[in-house]
């Protein structure tokens, strides 16, 4: 089940805050109703998923009252176990098939076998490893509750695409929590934005960016290249920024305060700016729980260098088991490492419209290996955007209608429109601005009737970080 569909906004939902609003077992009510959620798409994987949550619950507790270096060999052993889980998952048929592409076709492969991917365990084993590490560290005491600690692992808004939320973040909100009527109508209204953006904006341009990508190299051209990336760059961000609105706003109904997971990353200056930007649950998870045990910036510049590249390629690993993510991964981690050597100080004297575009430019190219199926997928494609073009390619207006270009218009203005760089006193009359203020419920309704009636005709619906 996903948030932009009809059964969940006109039947679990409804159903599920009539019973959450009137129950004292908040907690309970929450497990129960994320379990349905969870259950509904794939129920074969809710054992693993509550497995997932006494494993991490029983090796908290542990941790929490062990020391000396039995505290570390059960920390060790609590990670090891979240990994090979994850690893078992998600990357036994990536690294088998590497392995058999290394032996060469003269030695008898090794079987392949068909693992289906359970719904957002990356993002729930994240959660466990971190909640073990923070335990460890003294950030937070064990949950003694397995009830209030498997709600937490299983709570539906972030269980399946994040934010990746950690325990120390709603720990006093899951002991106790208010929700007042100004919880509800905020988290009302970024659940409303978050489907706005997904349902009006990245849907809409899905259609254009698959039909391109899908292409063969001779049936593209320069132009009808760039579109694809262009289109599929607004779908990522809006796929994906439009969920994680919908999920902290869901949340904030729920009383709980997730962390901002997007902040206008278009609008960067460099490469290290997106990466604050740009999925900050995830790359802050990277940096708290793995840059900085590395050594960090304390290090000397090699070993700075190292650990960047290590955390990206890690990165790219995450968010798929193939070299396409890899390669993904490595390029990020090369511009970091870029930036960090120098770089960094030509882009502070360069003027920030240049700035913008080299940043723009950088991710853009990086999203054709994120989206080709392979690598020489992207290779071939990154050619035909330079130039490498048979020229037999049909005008771009076949693949990209109208509605796709104002869909692209209107999500590029949102995504590089920075307020904060206005005039603080320009900024202080639209917060006071009473006509806009008028405006607001009247366009979330608009908002929320079009992208139901969207959704209603079946229009094209893709989810592409539902498997990560």
């Amino acid at each position: 089940m996903v948030f932009s569909s009809i059964t969940f906004l006109f039947y679990f939902l409804p159903i599920f805050f009539g019973i959450y609003y009137f129950t004292s077992y908040k907690n309970l009510t929450l497990l129960l109703g994320s379990i349905v959620f969870y259950a509904w798409g794939e129920p074969r994987f809710v054992p693993l998923l509550l497995a997932s949550a006494t494993l991490n619950y029983v090796f908290g507790a542990l941790v929490f009252r062990a020391a000396g270096r039995m505290k570390w060999w059960i920390l060790v052993a609590g990670v090891a176990l979240n990994l090979l889980v994850l690893i078992y998952f998600k990357y036994t048929g990536f690294l088998l098939s590497a392995f058999n592409d290394l032996i060469g076709p003269h030695r008898s492969p090794l079987p392949v076998p068909e693992i289906l991917l359970p719904l957002g365990i990356s993002f729930w084993t994240f959660q466990g490893i971190s909640y073990l590490i923070d335990v460890y560290r003294g950030v937070i005491p064990a949950q003694s509750s397995f009830v209030n600690f498997a709600m937490y692992k299983a709570m539906f808004p972030q269980l399946i695409a994040g934010p990746i939320v950690r325990y120390q973040q709603v720990a006093r909100e899951i002991s106790s929590r208010h929700i007042g009527n100004a919880d509800v109508m905020s988290g009302l209204a970024q659940f409303l934005v978050g489907l706005a953006q997904k349902v009006l904006i990245s849907n809409t341009v899905a259609i254009s960016a698959d039909r391109i990508f899908g292409l063969e190299s001779a049936g593209l051209s320069p132009g009808l290249a760039w579109w694809g990336i262009v289109a599929y760059s607004i779908q990522i961000f809006y796929d994906f920024a439009g969920y994680s609105n919908m999920a902290i706003g869901l949340g904030r109904m729920l009383g709980f305060q997730y962390p901002i997971n997007f902040a206008q990353p278009y609008s960067s200056l460099s490469i290290t700016e997106f990466w604050r930007r740009w999925h900050i649950s995830l790359s802050s998870w990277f940096r708290d729980y793995l840059y900085i045990p590395l050594g960090g910036s304390r290090v000397g510049p090699w070993r700075i260098y190292f650990n960047l590249s290590l955390v990206f390629l890690l990165c790219g690993l995450w968010h798929g088991a193939a070299w396409t993510f890899v390669v993904w991964g490595a390029w990020h981690g090369l511009l970091l490492v870029i930036e960090r050597a120098g770089g960094s100080n030509l882009l502070a004297r360069l003027p920030s419209v240049i700035c913008r575009v080299y940043t723009l430019l950088a991710v853009m190219l990086g999203w054709v290996f994120f989206r080709a199926d392979t690598v020489p997928h992207a290779v071939s494609y990154l050619a035909v955007m330079f130039g490498a073009s048979s020229g037999t390619a049909a005008p771009w207006q076949m693949y990209v209608p109208h509605t796709a270009v104002v869909a692209i218009v209107i999500g590029a203005g949102l995504a590089l429109f920075r307020r904060d760089q206005w005039p603080g006193a320009i900024q202080q009359r639209m917060l006071d601005a009473q006509w806009l203020k008028a405006l607001a419920v009247p366009t979330l309704a608009i908002l929320f009737m079009v992208s139901v009636a969207s959704l209603a005709a079946g229009t094209y619906n893709p989810f592409i970080y539902f498997r990560f």
